[in-house]
């Protein structure tokens, strides 16, 4: 059965372009983040690893650990990440998964059948401190993902665990959110004493 949001995910112990990796030990009370690519030497997997590399700052003030995932074997990965350097002009920081034998990728179905009975599809995993699962995203091999999309989720589920609210279509941070139906006003009135914006009695719009 396919993971499902709310569950804990599985462990695994992994090879990788940074040592074996126990992926409890690897969160190790932090979210995380697992992405996976169809294959090595490929031209958009070559840009989404360049990217995040160059997005590391962001993962990390976010408390963020991120872990790429490919089914080619290690030292194809390490003569891969040489190019990636070159072609994006930034230093791979963080491990790539060498899943020769799809372990992993059989553990959280990322290899589609119909798609591809062989390589991974562009999977991503955020996963909190707790390992339990918090977002999933499904791309297509053509289909580079957006970091930024995934960076602005992050920053929505880690507001929205703090806080009684939700946050509303195209939000990003700074933005108004809405307080929780289950929240009555007179408990609003306490945790947003800034007051709200009722549009209607179940819809209240605030600013942190």
């Amino acid at each position: 059965m396919a993971l499902q949001l709310g569950d804990m995910v599985p462990n695994f112990t992994q090879d990788s372009t940074e040592g074996r990796i126990n992926f409890y030990n690897y969160i190790d009370g932090h979210w995380a983040i697992l992405f996976s690519h169809p294959a090595d030497f490929t031209p958009v997997c070559t840009t989404e690893l360049g990217q995040v590399a160059k997005l590391k700052h962001e993962f990390d003030k976010r408390g963020v650990k991120v872990i790429g995932l490919s089914v080619d074997p290690l030292e194809s990965h390490r003569a891969w990440v040489k190019d990636i350097e070159e072609v994006e002009g930034t230093t791979i920081n963080f491990p790539i998964l060498a899943d020769y034998d799809r372990k992993v990728a059989r553990l959280y179905g990322m290899i589609h059948p119909n798609a591809d009975d062989t390589f991974t599809v562009r999977s991503v995993f955020i996963i909190d401190p707790q390992k339990r699962l918090r977002l999933t995203l499904t791309y297509p091999a053509a289909t580079g993902r957006n970091f930024q999309e995934i960076l602005r989720v992050i920053d929505s589920l880690q507001l929205t665990d703090s806080k009684k609210v939700a946050t509303p279509a195209d939000w990003t941070p700074g933005g108004e959110v809405i307080i929780l139906p289950s929240v009555p006003d007179e408990d609003a009135q306490r945790l947003f004493p800034q007051g709200w914006d009722a549009k209607k009695p179940y819809y209240r719009v605030t600013k942190l």
